[in-house]
């Protein structure tokens, strides 16, 4: 039995060292120390040993166990510790060399210019409220005095999901739902993405962006309104802007206006920029319609208020002379680059 244990440890050292790989070692272990490795096989054996002899064969085949046991373990290391040297070699890192450069993200120019308004509103005591995409139809529509046979409401201006429910047209749904609250007085803009059913051209898209203002309270006149939007062109384009109101018809304002400001390339002059005119339109405005006060719960002979809406597209095409509206969801980086 002793000369059958010598066999097999001097095979099992032989085969360590025969080894390059640790999947090879690990070969060893399995048919020399498993449970059908051959040292096993000789402790099941046992029973054909006389019992007097069992004791000495048994620690002899714990010693030749342990023993190569810890040949492989130092075989092991060894081969770790060249694999890693190797590895070292391989990944040096030339300090010398040049850095690789990182690319850096940057805002996007949509971002700068709502940044930039909310900037101006907060520093005028606004408050930015958000509102969900997904609509009632009553807050993106009744609620705004746009009753159901308004031309506003055809399916080839607004998605529907369903009956009752849509892609929101404006963020004035987010207006109507502060108003709702009655916590009052109100001073906020909802500025986010919009959805109409809109060809895709230089200037619109079925996705787009816009930011609308909400005043309420008592005493509110359009000498307000027109105060408000005349400082914030002045803080958009401009300490020299001027600013002009035209009559219009919004069904949620009465009275309402578009507002035009003086172009800022050319000073009022007449450039390419402004078609000649001097004057460039930005926004649509007015004083919040009383019966839109009635459907949220608001008495309109106390409180009065204005509204206002502007596509934060057009303020960025505007201010970095952009001339085709695609140019910002196109995700070129040289275009993106620029900003």
């Amino acid at each position: 039995m002793k000369e059958k244990l010598e066999q097999i440890k001097q095979e099992a050292i032989r085969k360590i060292k025969e080894a390059d790989v640790p999947e090879k070692l690990n070969d060893v272990r399995v048919e020399y120390l498993g449970k059908k490795g051959a040292l096993t096989a000789v402790l099941k054996s046992m029973k054909d040993v006389a019992p007097e002899d069992r004791p000495k064969v048994g620690q002899m085949v714990n010693d030749v166990k342990s023993e190569v046991e810890g040949i492989l373990e130092d075989a092991l290391k060894t081969m770790e510790r060249k694999v890693r040297e190797l590895q070292m070699k391989a990944e040096v890192i030339d300090v010398t060399l040049p850095a690789k450069k990182n690319n850096v993200g940057h805002r996007h120019p949509n971002q700068i210019a709502l940044e930039e308004v909310e900037r101006i509103f907060v520093g005028m005591g606004y408050e930015v409220v958000e509102g969900p995409e997904i609509e009632k139809d009553y807050y993106n529509f009744e609620a705004l005095n746009i009753p159901a046979d308004h031309p506003a409401k055809d399916e080839q201006d607004t998605f529907y999901i369903s009956g009752d429910i849509l892609l929101r047209t404006q963020t004035s749904p987010v207006q109507a739902r502060v108003m709702e609250k009655g916590k009052l007085p109100i001073r906020m803009i909802s500025p986010g993405r919009v959805f109409r059913s809109d060809e895709v051209d230089a200037t619109h898209s079925p996705s787009f962006h816009q930011i609308e203002g909400l005043v309420v309270d008592k005493h509110i006149t359009f000498a307000d309104l027109k105060g408000t939007l005349a400082e914030f062109a002045k803080e958009l384009f401009g300490e020299d802007t001027k600013v002009k109101f035209r009559p219009h018809h919004f069904p949620f304002t009465e009275p309402s206006a578009e507002v035009d400001v003086s172009c800022f390339k050319c000073k009022g002059a007449g450039c390419r920029f402004c078609k000649g005119s001097g004057w460039i339109e930005i926004l649509g405005c007015g004083m919040v319609h009383p019966h839109v006060f009635e459907m949220c719960g608001i008495d309109p002979k106390e409180y009065t208020g204005f509204a206002f809406g502007v596509g934060l597209e057009r303020i960025a095409l505007l201010k970095y002379e952009i001339d085709d509206m695609r140019l910002l969801y196109e995700n070129d980086t040289r275009f993106l680059k620029q900003f």
